[in-house]
């Protein structure tokens, strides 16, 4: 089985068509920009929009733990003791509580994708496995998704951040039909600065993923502050030249904080709150970079 936090019906941003998109729980990365914070540690986890609490203290009555107390008329939650079993979720009548991660088998899973294969079919769309990170999770459940979902003719992009053993590529690469890989920048102390880890094993996995023939979208999240600039551009440029690596697609996705509301539901703290995308005028000079240096298929955003 695998924690999977959401599945996202009618996708448009994460590959070609109408896509249902699968959001696994856990990942190596640990990017201060992160919209998806849920999705990062591998367990089960609380979510507590606590700004809305009547302070009914249904939650605190069923809690087995005893993790859940009333201060001050709200319904606070002591991480330390909570062991997301989901209780307080199921007796909260606003629905301020949720839990992040169920465990799925692959033949529920594949059942769930294969309700929307009409609108992949109308679309020329697909099933898009994301994350978190698809590729650090258990991957002979990984594989026999993905051998179902060919057998059923469903196409499948695998969105990654590269940062696993190249074997697990090795294993997926003959069932998936696009990798949406992220590179973020060529700096190794910026990108372990923003990321938690360097970009060594990411960028060997990018050229040798190129090299065994796969269909690669290049992501660029783009923020005014890492490499939200000329010189960070032309030695991503500078990088896909010199590996003769040529992505049927790049991306450059202006950095947002839409998710930033999660980290107080989680009760930690977005630390990318000084970053800042690049202007209109910006991007579509970065984005002009990649064209004139032959990359004609670049664009800005998904």
């Amino acid at each position: 089985m695998c924690l999977i936090t959401n599945i996202q019906r009618y996708s448009i941003h994460d590959g070609d068509g109408i896509r249902t998109t699968v959001f696994f729980k856990g990942c190596p990365l640990r990017c201060v920009w992160c919209h998806n914070p849920e999705a990062q540690n591998r367990g089960r986890e609380l979510l507590c929009s606590g700004e809305k609490c009547t302070g009914c203290g249904a939650c605190a009555a069923v809690c087995p733990q005893k993790a859940v107390s009333l201060k001050n008329g709200t319904a606070r939650t002591d991480r330390k003791l909570c062991t997301a079993c989901g209780a307080c979720a199921e007796v909260c009548v606003l629905n301020l509580r949720e839990i992040a991660g169920r465990e799925y088998t692959v033949k529920e899973l594949t059942a769930e994708l294969l309700k929307d294969q009409i609108f992949y079919e109308e679309s020329g769309g697909g099933v898009t496995f994301s994350g978190g990170e698809v590729m650090a999770m258990d991957m002979d459940f990984i594989l026999e998704a993905a051998k179902e979902l060919k057998r059923q003719g469903i196409p499948l992009a695998i969105d990654t951040c590269g940062y696993v053993p190249y074997e697990r590529f090795q294993r997926i690469l003959p069932y998936t039909d696009v990798f949406l890989y992220d590179v973020k920048v060529m700096d190794e102390g910026l990108h372990k600065k923003y990321t938690g880890v360097d970009n060594r094993l990411i960028l060997e996995n990018l050229v040798r993923l190129s090299h065994d023939g796969a269909r690669i979208c290049v992501r660029i999240p783009t923020v005014k502050e890492v490499n939200g600039n000329e010189r960070s551009m032309k030695e991503i440029i500078a990088f896909l030249q010199e590996h003769d690596i040529h992505p049927i697609q790049i991306n450059l996705l202006p950095y947002h904080d839409t998710g930033s509301g999660k980290y107080r539901k989680l009760d930690t703290a977005y630390k990318g709150t000084d970053l800042h995308a690049p202007d209109k005028e910006e991007m579509e000079a970065l984005t002009a970079l990649f064209i004139n240096a032959g990359f004609k298929n670049t664009k800005t955003g998904g």
